[in-house]
Parts: C-alpha cells; sequence; structure tokens
C-alpha cells in the first residue's frame, strides 16, 4: 500500500484543477447572488422567489445535480453547436455555482434587509444617488456578512467539488474513488485529507478577509485577498504553465477493470510518444457519449452496454453479428469507430455463495424466480435501472422480499456477510474465483453478450498512430488473464496499483 505522503505529493495536478473548479463556482456563484440580492433587499416578492429557488437547489443531492447538467448541455449542443462541451468543467461549474448560491443569497439578503434605517435615511438626506449610498452606505455595512456566506459557500463547493470525478472532471475525487473502488483506504485518505486541508485553508484565508472588511483594516483584507489570488494563479500555472503538450484523454467507468485496461491503454500510447490524460468514474451513458462527441478519445466499453442502453434493442443475437451491428450503428451515428473485441466477456450475471446455491438447490435464475422471494438482491448503482435487469426481472418473473443498492466492491462484501443472498456480479471478476461464488445459468439467454471493445472517437480514429499502437490488444485478452489482474488490484495485502497491474498484464499477453 502507497505511502500517503507519496500519495499527497502526486496530487498536484488534482489539487490545482480542484482549486480552479471551486474558485470559478464560488466566483460565478458570487456574480449571480449579490445583484439578485440588492434586488431581493427591495421587493419581498422576489427575496421570496429566490430564496426559495436556492433553497430548492440544496435539497438536490450534489451528486445528482453534477448529472444533471449532462443531458441539459447535451440539448443545448443542437442550438450552440458541437462545440458546447457537456462534460468536465463547464456542468461541473454551473452545478457547482448553483450549490454555492444559497449561503451568500442568503446572507446578502440578510444583511441588506438588516441595514439600520436610520442610516439609510441620513444618506437620503444629504442627497446620495442609489450607486452612491449602494457603494459608500450599503456595501461597507453589509461586507461582513456577506462574507461569512461566501465562508460557507466555499467549504461546501469545495467538498462537493470531489464528486465532479463522476462527469469527467479531474479533482481530488480521483484518489477517493479509486481508492472506495479497491479499497485503499491510504488513496482515500490522501484524497480526504487534501480536500479537507484545502478547504480549511480556504475558509481561513476569508476569514481573515471578513475580520479585515468588520474591523476596516484593509492590509489585513488586501493580504488574504493577496493569498488567495497567488494560490489561483499557481493553480492555472500547474494546469496550463510549462507548455503541455495536447494529451489523448483515455476514459474509464468506475470499476476496477476499467481502471487497468486505460491504464493499459495509455502506457502503450506512451510508449509511442502520445502524452496521455484519463477521465476515471464515469457512468455509462456518460462515458459512451463522451467517446461519441469527442469529449474523451478511447473507451473501453462492452457490446451488451451499448446493445440495450445506447442502441435501445432487445433481441439477443450471436456475438458476431451483434458486434457487427454496433460497429455500422456507431460509425453512422457518431462516426466512432469500434477497434476490435479485446478477447474477453465482462457479462452481467447473478452470483451467489457457491455453498449457498448448493444446500438450496439454485442452479439457474429460474430457481430464484421460484424459491427467491424471501432473498434480498443486490447490484452496483446503476443495475437496477438498466435495461438488462428489466429484461431478466421479466424473462423469469423475477421477485425479492428487498433490492438493495452497493459499490461495486462493497457488493461482494455485502453478499459474504450475508447482507444480500444474490448479486448481479461481472463475470470477469476475479473476486468470482476467490470468494468461491458461482454465477447461475442463464437459460432463456436473458443477458446479452458482453464482449470488451475499444471505442475511438471520431478524431482519434483518424490518427493512424493510435490505430496502430493499440491493434495489437485485439484479440490478445483472455477472461483469466483480466480476472488475475483485476483481483490483484481489489484484493490482498500487497495490492498493485492500476498502473502495476497494467503492466503485470501486458506482459502475461506477450506486450
Amino acid at each position: 500500500m502507497s505511502d500517503i505522503g507519496t500519495i499527497l505529493l502526486g496530487l498536484g495536478d488534482k489539487l490545482a484543477a480542484h482549486v480552479l473548479l471551486s474558485a470559478a463556482a464560488i466566483a460565478l456563484g458570487i456574480a449571480v447572488a449579490l445583484p439578485l440580492a440588492i434586488w431581493a433587499s427591495r421587493s419581498p416578492a422576489v427575496a421570496r422567489a429566490t430564496l426559495g429557488f436556492a433553497s430548492l437547489v440544496q435539497t438536490i443531492p450534489a451528486l445528482a445535480l453534477l448529472a444533471l447538467f449532462f443531458p441539459i448541455l447535451l440539448s443545448l449542443r443542437a442550438v450552440f453547436g458541437e462545440g458546447l462541451p457537456t462534460l468536465g468543467f463547464l456542468p461541473a461549474l454551473l452545478a457547482l455555482s448553483l450549490y454555492a448560491l444559497l449561503p451568500i443569497l442568503r446572507n446578502a439578503v440578510t444583511a441588506q434587509t438588516n441595514l439600520d434605517p436610520g442610516v439609510i435615511e441620513a444618506a437620503d438626506g444629504v442627497g446620495m444617488t442609489f450607486w452612491q449610498r449602494l457603494r459608500l452606505v450599503e456595501a461597507p455595512l453589509s461586507a461582513p456578512y456577506i462574507m461569512a456566506g461566501i465562508r460557507t459557500a466555499a467549504v461546501w463547493t469545495i467538498g462537493a467539488a470531489t464528486l465532479s470525478t463522476t462527469i469527467g472532471q479531474p479533482s481530488l475525487g480521483d484518489p477517493i474513488f479509486a481508492g472506495l473502488q479497491t479499497q485503499n483506504w491510504v488513496l482515500v485518505l490522501a484524497g480526504c485529507l487534501a480536500s479537507a486541508g484545502l478547504a480549511l485553508v480556504t475558509d481561513a484565508l476569508l476569514g481573515t478577509i471578513e475580520k479585515g472588511l468588520a474591523s476596516r483594516r484593509r492590509r489585513l483584507t488586501f493580504g488574504a485577498l493577496g493569498a488567495v489570488l497567488i494560490g489561483i494563479l499557481a493553480a492555472l500555472f500547474v494546469q496550463f504553465g510549462g507548455g503541455k503538450d495536447e494529451r489523448i484523454v483515455i476514459g474509464a467507468k468506475g470499476f476496477s477493470e476499467q481502471y487497468i485496461l486505460a491504464r493499459l491503454i495509455g502506457q502503450r500510447l506512451e510508449t509511442e510518444g502520445y502524452a496521455v490524460d484519463y477521465r476515471d468514474g464515469l457512468g455509462s451513458a456518460v462515458a459512451h457519449r463522451a467517446v461519441a462527441t469527442g469529449a474523451i478519445d478511447i473507451l473501453v466499453d462492452y457490446t451488451g452496454t451499448i446493445w440495450t442502453n445506447e442502441m435501445g434493442r432487445s433481441d439477443n443475437p450471436d456475438r458476431d453479428t451483434m458486434l457487427a451491428e454496433i460497429a455500422e450503428w456507431e460509425a453512422r451515428t457518431s462516426g466512432t469507430h469500434v477497434l476490435g473485441r479485446l478477447g474477453f466477456e465482462n457479462a452481467y450475471g447473478l452470483a451467489m455463495q457457491r455453498e449457498v446455491a448448493h444446500f438450496g438447490m439454485f442452479n439457474d435464475i429460474g430457481d430464484l424466480a421460484a424459491r427467491g422471494q424471501a432473498m434480498t438482491i443486490g447490484g452496483d448503482p446503476e443495475f437496477f435501472e438498466r435495461p438488462e435487469w428489466e429484461a431478466v426481472r421479466n424473462a423469469y418473473g423475477l421477485r425479492f422480499a428487498a433490492q438493495r443498492n452497493f459499490s461495486p466492491t462493497f457488493m461482494y462484501n455485502a453478499l459474504k456477510s450475508g447482507e444480500a443472498d444474490v448479486i448481479g456480479a461481472y463475470t470477469s471478476d476475479g473476486r468470482i474465483a476467490a470468494d468461491d461464488l458461482v454465477f447461475l445459468d442463464d437459460p432463456e439467454r436473458a443477458f446479452p453478450n458482453y464482449d470488451a471493445i475499444i471505442l475511438l472517437s471520431p478524431e482519434a480514429s483518424e490518427d493512424e498512430g493510435i490505430v496502430v499502437a493499440l491493434s495489437p490488444l485485439v484479440g490478445a485478452i483472455d477472461v483469466a488473464a483480466m480476472r488475475e489482474a483485476n483481483l490483484s488490484v481489489d484484493r490482498g495485502e500487497d495490492k498493485l496499483t492500476f498502473e502495476e497491474a497494467a503492466r503485470r498484464l501486458a506482459e502475461r499477453i506477450g506486450l
């Protein structure tokens, strides 16, 4: 397990991206909230509407708010053109700015509406205009209270920004999500410490500005403000300074196999002189749309996922027919290129502990339909929303006493501990053999094929160097090799990093 100090020192890029995203979101929140507060302080109806909207936004979980901007921006592409980004910085910025709105707006409105009426009358009495009164009287008196709201917004925003990993924006959430997937608690702790440390430093600096405004000490105010600006400039230099090469962006969904394969692809490209970057932890629909629109350049996806989720197909042809139709559909609808199969299948299947399945005489999914009504079924966060689950449930008439969602890592723990009796597991997962699990047969063939395939964005598919570098991976990885690689990062005292597992996998398949 990696040393936490080493991990923290290696988070420079993630920290810089986190700083810039949080700073931009807070700045946009301030830019929207302050004019609204001035208007709201003079109109009770506006105050009710704006504060009600801001409060409503706060009731939406941050993760859901971030995800909602993906389809919103996707629909806006038809109006503003293909250049409008749907993943990464822009949706994260918009979502986090809304999340920052309430504390700034509420404190600003409260400060404005509770100003001493005598002071306002005195300002009007000496003939001040509206803008003079706002600038010379109301703003200085309200500033300390507004800063208190900005401090709260900053802490909330920095914490919520870790979730932007799920929509393709680099952040300090990257090590947290990767660590949760592999139960690498040092990695999780490093990401949490970095995020908490950033929040504490930011709160201290903004608190100093608040104190300076309250005591009218300009040196204190401008000194802390200067420190904030220096931090933002340093983050800008880390992100954009030094003449970084244009990078090939490789996407990965939120489980170990995807992380390993992304690193394997990245290492192949790096040996050919390409600079690479990774967008980890993406949901299935987000990841596919990202490669189709060029937000990422390369993705490993699965035929069954594309067939059911993207193409909306419910039939289940043989794997060659399915692949050919997917390749034609991808090329026709978006220009995405299917490079080929990697050589293994990572299918969904319903798995149980071998001993439980044996004594309960559960051999196929039909046995669950007959005798599993009192059981609890578990799945990853998206499993029960996928068309495949609906098809399996309807094909066999499945009914369970409870249905629970787990992260992929904790799903297997839930089966071992009895929190779940059966789970929607992955056939290429090394934990199947390690935990002595068995897959129930699927005689109705309700689950489709799930061959792992390499997808190239329209632009990446035109780069002959990328195609040549990745072609040796086609057909090179069997399921045993993939299971071994997955288990090497998921279990054991000496777990490998994703990069180490990718290098070992390359050696095993002769690359």
